[in-house]
């Protein structure tokens, strides 16, 4: 079974950019789809991003596209975020999550396995 870490989250000022990172524990993380969610206070959790096992396929919410970066490094068992230019309404918690099925597929389903949760909190 995949355990998964999630760190990197903070306060960060509109505009500005945090990377967040996912560390596997447990066999076979070079073959898990992954992807990050995020939770907004009062709000349901939504997919922002996900990254197929090889890392030649992602995929992007709406909101996050062009601003957000998902990467992966099987060698390390680490998923990674990038977020640049971000905005007030990206504060949220980010859960690291994996599934078997497609990274497009994952965008409408609830992934198998899940990490903890990191806040991000972005001041306007």
């Amino acid at each position: 079974q995949v355990q998964l870490v999630e760190s990197g989250g903070g306060l960060v000022q509109a505009g500005g950019s945090l990377r967040l990172s996912c560390a596997a524990s447990g066999r076979a993380f070079g073959s898990w789809t992954m992807g990050w969610f995020r939770q907004a206070p009062g709000k349901e959790r939504e997919f922002v991003t996900a990254i197929s096992w090889s890392g030649g396929s992602t995929y992007y919410s709406d909101s996050v596209k062009g601003r957000f970066t998902i990467s992966r490094d099987n060698a390390k068992n680490t998923v990674y975020l990038q977020m640049n230019s971000l905005k007030p309404e990206d504060t949220a918690v980010y859960y690291c999550a994996a599934t078997r099925a497609t990274a497009q597929t994952m965008a409408s389903i609830t992934p198998k396995l899940w990490g903890q949760g990191t806040q991000v909190t972005v001041s306007s």
